[in-house]
């Protein structure tokens, strides 16, 4: 069986706030966050879910996933013995512990997991400010 990796594109943008686009009910994506010296990195499994079917983007120190995973058939309600998986458009925000270069961020998708590469940005932790009498 062949590997598959797509890229997803990161894109920086604030016109999702107040998107009123998004349906009233949105399932929740479960995803591992870790840091490393120089970038942040976060996983989440989706599988059955199609690269052009995810938006990863960044407003501020916002990242925010969302995708849609379609359901191939449909039983009736009746015939479900167990109904634990959930279909349709799911979203996903967190706030990141530090600045992050988007222009060097890069997002794939290989074997059902997408992995988000952050890089961080050197930033001066304190500023002086001058006091006048």
């Amino acid at each position: 069986m062949a590997k598959t990796e797509e890229k997803v594109s990161i894109i920086s943008n604030d016109s999702f706030k107040g998107d009123e686009s998004l349906p009233k009910l949105v399932g929740e994506l479960r995803v591992d966050i870790y840091e490393t010296a120089k970038e942040i990195v976060v996983r989440s499994t989706v599988a059955g879910v199609e690269p052009e079917d995810l938006d990863v983007s960044l407003y501020n120190d916002l990242l925010t996933i969302r995708g849609k995973r379609h359901v191939e058939e449909e039983a009736g309600e009746e015939n479900f013995l167990a109904r634990e998986c959930f279909w349709g458009d799911f979203s996903r925000s967190v706030i990141l512990p530090c600045a992050v270069d988007i222009k060097k961020s890069e997002a794939i998708v290989k074997n059902g997991v997408l992995i988000i590469r952050l890089p961080k940005i050197k930033q001066k932790t304190s500023i002086p400010v001058h006091i006048r009498d």
